[in-house]
């Protein structure tokens, strides 16, 4: 056999996550060339190209042609995996390991077997769970009997997923049964591991309700096996996390732990049984004491790998190709997974699938307004202003809002921001939309969804529906704040911020947010105005920071001196001016800043706040050059772990409060003024000072 001839030509198609442990694994094999990397999402692709050094990238399976792999790793949402290995097959030619669950539908799975069937070509899924270290081990030791008969097992994972990053709807936040799809494949091939054939199969389901986007969180499985029961528990809620197998035996137990890597077999001991408990437990304790901390230092070092199922799936598969020999899991082994997985998904689907027509084939009543972020402080105040005027309000809502339940001028549309179907839905047939929403707290696909898809969600709804004004809520972190001259008055032309990306992703998405709107004023028509509160306080928000303040640990700690002012708006103030902006003609295409301008300090606020909040606030002031050599010890950790980290030295110096503002574009633009001065206001919300 030749050098060439005994080469493997690998390419993979998906680049998320799982593709890097595939690829990790597939780097250390001497006999593999990976020739290509395939995603529609060009610049995710390239990234994890570059890191792996993958030359070929492209979007499409069929641009795979020229690199002519001999086999394909498909690493997809499972609903696209039946299309992709058919394709890959029969226009490639080449054999195909796909990711658990092989495929959505037995029908699909039986596709997938008789297309490889007739092109004589390999087949695998990466029933990965039965290949990592401490599953194997655990199998090993009841195999050998070292537990007696095996009476129950039980499976118990929590995880938690990528918050919902907007655009079309993924198969996490679509199909009711997605989180069972994901992981209940796992356990059910475990169970069947340990328990032989599966029967008498039993599966509860509920919502939290915690993410709205994930319908069904909470997962509960009971089956029968072979003399032997078994349990799966999934949850998306329990904390801190968890991936566990338990085997109870007639003569012992074992308990793995999937995330410490660690392998626990207690069997019973000779004398008093109460005895033999604490010598188990005692065993266990001095054993952990060494081999989980050896464990943190060998992934560490490299030593132990991430992910060492997936990775060993990987690697396996590649050497069965290569020697033409059967898959450690073929196809009709995962169809015989799948044949169980189908009709469990089946109802909580239909479930799922309903509830997201229903709402958009309800059509919305006449409204005078659409509010977005209807939920939150300044949304909700709005809202009660339209109300007060008798205006009939539509709002958009991530979950029902009790308070607007029993009010008939008021309607829900349940649904998320990133999701252009919804917003489309909600902005339709409305003479004027506030966009108050967008992510406050959270990941960067977080405020990607909620910030940069919501408001880019709205400006093209708006246009579409040739909406008659849109007034956006932008945000004073737009502006430059470490570069700013303090001298300088600030307006609605002041520099903005040259570096987002170092501010972090709050800045950031709402910069790209604002120049996404102003964009679509300039160049699409679109009858728009940007209002950019400043800090936004009243009763109901007493315990959010003040600007330069920062939350950590139960504690505020308040960075630089006290005297430095705070850009203060009180939020009934901040509706006027939204109001203001969505009836005043002269307002359109225009960008107004909103400031109380009588100065505040931040010690004046900090003082106010702890009287109202008592014992529950505690305040440290940090020196500005303290919490900059903090930075500076983040900023170096960082780079040796090779990670983004919270905190930096250019953070530090843009937590300095903007001041000195020239508020003349509101008073001329808007008529806007605050109604009662900002004392006056403070007064009210923390009780006179």
């Amino acid at each position: 056999m030749t050098a060439e001839a005994s080469r493997l030509r690998v390419a993979l198609i998906g680049a998320g996550y799982v593709a890097s442990h595939h690829l990790a694994a597939l780097k250390r094999l001497d006999f593999v060339d990976v020739v290509g990397l395939c995603d529609p999402n060009l610049e995710a692709a390239h990234a994890l190209a570059q890191r792996y050094g993958i030359e070929r990238v492209v979007a499409d399976l069929d641009e795979l042609a020229p690199a002519r792999p001999q086999v394909v790793y498909i690493l997809t949402p499972p609903a696209s995996h039946a299309a992709l290995a058919i394709r890959a097959m029969d226009r490639l030619g080449c054999g195909v390991l796909v990711e658990k669950p092989m495929a959505d539908t037995v029908a699909e799975c039986e596709a997938m077997i008789a297309k490889a069937e007739e092109k004589g070509l390999i087949l695998g899924v990466n029933h990965s769970d039965l290949l990592d270290p401490v599953v194997v081990k655990a199998l090993e030791a009841v195999r050998a009997g070292k537990i007696g008969e095996v009476v129950s097992v039980d499976v118990l994972r929590s995880s938690e997923y990528p918050a919902y990053a907007g655009g079309p709807l993924p198969g996490q936040v679509a199909q009711g049964s997605y989180p069972f799809r994901d992981l209940g494949v796992h356990g059910l091939y475990t169970l069947e591991a340990f328990l032989g054939p599966l029967r008498d199969i039993d599966v509860r389901y509920q919502s939290s309700g915690r993410d709205p986007n994930l319908r069904f969180d909470e997962w509960q499985l009971a089956a029968a096996g072979d003399g032997a029961v078994g349990r799966l528990l999934l949850s998306w809620n329990a904390r801190p996390m968890e991936s566990r197998l338990v085997v109870r035996g007639t003569r012992g137990t074992i308990e793995a732990d999937r995330f410490l890597q660690v392998c626990r077999i207690h069997r019973v001991l000779p004398g008093p049984k109460f005895i033999g408990i604490v010598i188990n437990t005692w065993l266990s304790a001095i054993a952990d004491v060494v081999r989980v901390p050896w464990n943190v230092v060998r992934f560490a070092t490299g030593l132990l790998r991430p992910s060492p199922g997936i990775q060993k799936g990987a690697a396996d598969f590649a050497h069965a190709a290569r020697d033409n020999a059967r898959p450690p899991f073929t196809g009709e082994d995962a169809l015989r997974v799948i044949r169980l997985l189908e009709p469990i998904c089946a109802e909580p689907d239909r479930l799922r699938r309903d509830e997201l027509k229903a709402r958009l084939d309800t059509p919305p009543a006449p409204a005078d307004a659409l509010v977005t972020g209807a939920a939150g402080f300044l949304g909700r105040a709005l809202v009660k202003a339209l109300r007060a005027r008798g205006q009939r309000v539509r709002v958009l809502v991530r979950r029902p809002v009790a308070a607007y339940r029993d009010d008939a001028g008021i309607e829900q549309i349940v649904g998320d921001l990133g999701d252009p179907r919804i917003v489309d839905h909600a902005v339709g047939g409305v003479p004027l939309v506030y966009h108050v929403g967008a992510a406050m707290r959270g990941s960067a696909r977080d405020f990607e969804a909620g910030t940069v898809w919501g408001t880019r969600n709205v400006v093209d709804a708006c246009l579409r529906h040739g909406t008659g004004r849109l007034v956006y809520v932008s945000s004073m972190s737009v502006f430059d704040h470490a570069g700013r001259d303090p001298a300088m008055p600030m307006t609605e032309a002041s520099a903005l911020e040259p570096t987002p990306q170092a501010r972090g992703a709050y800045t950031q998405t709402k910069l790209n947010a604002e120049r996404y709107v102003a964009e679509a004023i300039d160049h699409r028509g679109l009858p728009a105005v940007i209002v950019r509160p400043g800090q936004i306080f009243g009763p109901g928000a007493e315990t959010v920071t003040p600007n330069a303040v920062v939350a950590l640990a139960g504690r505020w700690l308040a960075i630089g001196e006290g005297e430095q002012t705070i850009p203060l708006v009180y939020v009934d103030d901040v509706v006027d001016a939204l109001l203001l902006a969505g009836e005043r003609p002269e307002a359109a295409g225009r960008t107004f800043n909103i400031v109380d301008p009588e100065p505040v300090t931040q010690a004046a606020y900090l003082a106010r706040a702890q009287r109202k909040l008592g014992t529950g606030l505690r305040v440290t002031r940090v020196p500005v050059k303290v919490f900059m050599g903090l930075a500076w010890g983040v900023e170096l950790l960082g780079k040796l772990l090779r990670r983004d980290v919270p905190l930096t030295r250019y953070r530090v110096r843009s937590l300095r409060p903007l001041a000195n503002f020239d508020t003349a574009a509101a008073r001329d633009g808007l008529g806007w003024t605050p109604r009662t001065g900002v004392r006056a206001r403070l007064d009210e919300t923390f009780g006179a000072g």
